[in-house]
């Protein structure tokens, strides 16, 4: 059996949607529909209903799809043992899917996958930026390996996530806005706060939305002004310019705090966020993601 129709009718099943899965396989809708009906004929049993909204598992489709997942699995153990078995000189191979928010790809990433290619240079890492939602639809749908999650608290049936490290956040400003110019004995307030401008990171970001959004609008007569970005980068750039303020990784703006292109706010202290390593429950662990998840902690704080 061609594993690659097992793949494309675990990936429909998981979307419930033949156009998002051929978004993630990167195929045409014409051959999902094609792989899944042969997949059907080669069964003699029919996997899906189609319904105007999209598709759904028929009783025999939803039989069918835990021993699916597990010949993918079973392939994915066979090509890493191969993979092993080519290396030289007993190194570890193979290629690891990792995802992650950009707070940690930007921050973070760059210097675990350095230190892994110096170390184990037959491992391939394959860096994906997602946020929280996407990356466990990802690794539900065996499209990733691992993830980092910036979650301080993350719980999902088929998920195990194992917390990896504490990530501190700093209320950031241009050294040239009035509340970099507060006093350390005398910080801005809650009720101050609620009334500035703020650049923050795309909806979804948890630090951003619990930690500081839900606070500000808290406030006494609160009134303030939110602009979101699906990057990073442009946030800092507003905030270096003056515009506003922002709450983000210290990681992410170590280089402009000694620098003085960005100021830390003298007010209230945000706790640091939990980062997850996150897994699926029944997927094996390949060799090459044993040793990442071994690389990973060495480039956190503790």
């Amino acid at each position: 059996m061609d594993t690659r129709l097992l793949r494309t009718f675990t990936t429909v099943a998981r979307t419930g949607n033949l156009t998002a899965a051929a978004e993630r396989l990167h195929l045409v809708q014409s051959t999902v529909t094609a792989q899944v009906q042969a997949l059907e004929k080669e069964l003699g049993l029919r996997l899906f209903d189609r319904l105007p909204r999209g598709v759904v598992l028929t009783d025999a489709g939803r039989e069918v799809l835990g021993r699916a997942e597990a010949v993918l699995e079973a392939e994915s153990r066979l090509r890493a043992v191969a993979a092993s078995a080519a290396g030289t000189d007993g190194q570890v191979t193979g290629r690891v899917v990792l995802a992650a928010g950009e707070t940690l790809v930007s921050a973070r990433l760059p210097g675990v996958v350095a230190a892994l290619r110096r170390s184990h240079p037959g491992i391939e890492v394959d860096m994906r930026t997602m946020g929280t939602s996407s990356a466990v639809a990802a690794l539900r749908d065996g499209e990733l390996d691992l993830a980092l999650l910036l979650e301080d608290e993350a719980a999902f049936r088929d998920i195990e996530c194992t917390p990896l490290a504490r990530e501190p956040l700093v209320l950031v400003c241009s050294p040239e806005h009035p509340a970099a110019r507060k006093a350390p004995d005398s910080p801005t307030a809650w009720a101050e706060l609620a009334r500035e401008d703020y650049f923050l990171h795309e909806q979804g970001c948890s630090y951003s939305d619990r930690f500081l959004e839900r606070l500000l609008t808290a406030a006494p007569g609160a009134q303030p002004r939110i602009t979101r970005f699906g990057s990073l980068e442009v946030a800092r750039s507003c905030v270096a310019a003056g515009l506003g303020l922002s709450l983000l990784a210290r990681a992410n703006v170590a280089d402009a705090l000694a620098t003085g292109r960005l100021a830390q706010v003298p007010g209230p202290q945000f706790p640091d966020v939990t980062v997850q390593l996150a897994r699926h429950r029944r997927r094996w662990l390949s060799p090459a993601a044993a040793a990442l998840t071994t690389e990973l902690p060495h480039h956190f704080p503790h």
